[in-house]
C-alpha cells in the first residue's frame, strides 16, 4: 500500500472560550452568577464593579400637608416635627451602640457573627439537657448513647436488643438497663423523643397532657388502631372503639393536634433563597416583563489598569489576556440578561390569561414555540428557563413553570395540563367530605365541561397535586 498526502475540506463547529463562557453563564441561576462574578472579580484585576452614583437615587417627595377638619383640635406646635427632624432625632438616639448588650464595637475582639442566632439540631438540644437531670454516671452515659443512636427524625430505629449487640461485651449492658435509659430520654424535651414507632410517640404526647375521656379514647386509637385511621375506615373504628360519630370525631381532631415528628422545629439545613430575574407588571391593560435591575451586576473595565497597560504594552501579555477576558465577561453578562428578557417577554405575551385569572387561564406552551419565534435553539430556551424566576402579583415562579402539555376539548381547542390540575383542585375543595369524588367521577365532570380526559390521567394529575385518593379524603 502506497502512502500519500491528501487535502480535505470540512466544516467543524468549535466552541471558543468566549462562547463556552456565554453558555455557562446562561445556565447559572442568579445567585450562582453572583458567586461566579465575585470569583472573577477576585482573580482579574482588570474587572471591577461599577459604583452607583448618589445622584441616581431619586429624591424623596415632600410629605403632603393635610388640613385638619373643624372638629379636630389643633395640635400643640411643640409636638409638630418635620420628617427631617424625626430622622435627625432617630439618628441621634442610635449613634451610641455601646448599650446594645455588646459593649463598644471598636474592639478588635468584636465578632459580628456572634450575634447571629444559631439554629440547633435535635441532637444538640438533647445533649444540652443531659446535665440538667440528676443522673448517675452510668445512666448519663446510656442516655448519651441513645441520643447518638437516633435518626434524623428523632426516632430510635433499632431495637434495644440490637443496640446491646453492637456494644462491646466488656461493658456488660443488658436490654433492661437500656430500657431504663430510654425511659429517661423519652421524658426530655420534646416529650416522646426516641420513640420506636409513631404510635408510641403519639401515645407519649397524650400521656403528658391532662387526661380526659377523649384522651383515653385517643390513646386507644393511636396505640391499637392507627392503620385503620390511616385508611379512614371509620365504620370499623367505631366498632373497635365502641364509640359514636361525635366521640370519634373528637379523638381524630385531638390526633391532628399532635406532632408526628420529634425533630420538627430543629435545624435541618440552611434556608435556600431565590432572586427574581424578571418582574411582570400590568401597563395599559396588558402584562409586560422587565428585568429586575437589582440583581443585574454592574461591571466595567478598570480604567486605571487599562490605561497603564496601553502605555506599557511590552511584557503585558498576561494583563492583555485578562483585559480581553474582562470585556468578554461584561458582554456575556449583558447578553445573558437580554436573552432572559426576550424569552420572558415571549412567555408573558402568551400567558396573559394566567396573570389575569390564575392557573385556570394557563394555555399550552412548549419550548419549540418560543425557540421558533426568537430564532434560538430549544436547548437555549431550556437553559434560560431553568433556575430563572419571574416575580408577578401572584408570586414567584420559575420560567419553566409556564410550559406544559395539552389535552383536546370538545370544541376542537386545547386545554393546558396546568389548567386541568387547577380545575381538579377546585373540584376536590368543593366536594362533600362525607362523599368525596372518585377519579372516575372527576373525569366525568371534566368531560361535561368539554375536557376529554381519561380516569388514569386524572389519577396522575391528582397524585401530582398531592391529593389523597377518595378513601383517604373521606371524613365522618
Amino acid at each position: 500500500m502506497k502512502q500519500s498526502l491528501q487535502l480535505k475540506v470540512s466544516q467543524q463547529l468549535t466552541l471558543t472560550p468566549q462562547l463556552q463562557q456565554a453558555i455557562r453563564l446562561l445556565q447559572l441561576s442568579t445567585l450562582d452568577l453572583q458567586q461566579e462574578i465575585d470569583t472573577l472579580l477576585h482573580d482579574n484585576p482588570m474587572l471591577e464593579r461599577e459604583e452607583v452614583e448618589p445622584e441616581d437615587t431619586p429624591e424623596r417627595e415632600p410629605l403632603p400637608v393635610v388640613s385638619p377638619s373643624p372638629d379636630t383640635p389643633a395640635p400643640d406646635q411643640s409636638e409638630l416635627h418635620t420628617e427631617d427632624d424625626n430622622r435627625e432625632a432617630r439618628d441621634t438616639e442610635m449613634t451610641d451602640f455601646s448599650d446594645w448588650g455588646g459593649g463598644s464595637h471598636s474592639s478588635d475582639d468584636y465578632d459580628p457573627h456572634a450575634n447571629v442566632a444559631i439554629e440547633h439540631t435535635l441532637r444538640e438540644h438533647l445533649l444540652a439537657q443531659v446535665p440538667e437531670h440528676a443522673l448517675a454516671h452510668r445512666d448519663r452515659a446510656l442516655v448519651t448513647l441513645l441520643i447518638e443512636a437516633l435518626d434524623e427524625d428523632g426516632y430510635l430505629p433499632q431495637s434495644l436488643e440490637d443496640v446491646c449487640a453492637d456494644l462491646p461485651a466488656e461493658l456488660a449492658i443488658d436490654p433492661e438497663e437500656l430500657h431504663v435509659g430510654l425511659t429517661l430520654l423519652q421524658q426530655f424535651d420534646p416529650v416522646g423523643v426516641a420513640s420506636r414507632t409513631l404510635a408510641e410517640f403519639l401515645g407519649l404526647q397524650l400521656s403528658a397532657q391532662p387526661q380526659t375521656p377523649v384522651h383515653a379514647l385517643t390513646r386507644l386509637l393511636v396505640e391499637q388502631h392507627l392503620p385503620l385511621l390511616a385508611q379512614r375506615d371509620y365504620t370499623r373504628l367505631k366498632r373497635a372503639l365502641h364509640c359514636d360519630d361525635e366521640a370519634l370525631r373528637a379523638a381524630i381532631q385531638l390526633v391532628g393536634t399532635l406532632n408526628p415528628r420529634p425533630a420538627a422545629g430543629f435545624g435541618r439545613g440552611a434556608t435556600q433563597y431565590v432572586a427574581a430575574d424578571v418582574v411582570v407588571k400590568k401597563h395599559a391593560g396588558s402584562w409586560g416583563a422587565s428585568l429586575n435591575l437589582s440583581v443585574m451586576p454592574k461591571l466595567k473595565v478598570n480604567t486605571l489598569y487599562a490605561g497603564l497597560l496601553q502605555q506599557h504594552r511590552e511584557g503585558g501579555s498576561g494583563l492583555t489576556t485578562q483585559l480581553q477576558e474582562a470585556k468578554w465577561l461584561i458582554r456575556n453578562v449583558q447578553q445573558r440578561f437580554e436573552t432572559i428578557l426576550r424569552v420572558s417577554e415571549a412567555i408573558v405575551a402568551r400567558q396573559q390569561a394566567f396573570f389575569e385569572i390564575g392557573e385556570l387561564g394557563m394555555r399550552p406552551l412548549v419550548l419549540r414555540e418560543i425557540a421558533d419565534e426568537l430564532g434560538l435553539h430549544e436547548s437555549t430556551i431550556s437553559r434560560v428557563t431553568t433556575q430563572k424566576y419571574l416575580l408577578c402579583p401572584r408570586g414567584v415562579f420559575e420560567l419553566k413553570y409556564f410550559f406544559g402539555g395539552s389535552l383536546e376539548t370538545d370544541a376542537g381547542g386545547e386545554c393546558s395540563a396546568m389548567a386541568i390540575k387547577a380545575r381538579l383542585r377546585q373540584m376536590v375543595a368543593a366536594e362533600d367530605p362525607k362523599k368525596p369524588l372518585s377519579d372516575s367521577a372527576l373525569a366525568d365532570m371534566l368531560d361535561k365541561e368539554g375536557i376529554q380526559v381519561a380516569r388514569r390521567t386524572v389519577a396522575k394529575y391528582r397524585e401530582a397535586l398531592h391529593i389523597p385518593p377518595v378513601n383517604q379524603r373521606k371524613s365522618i
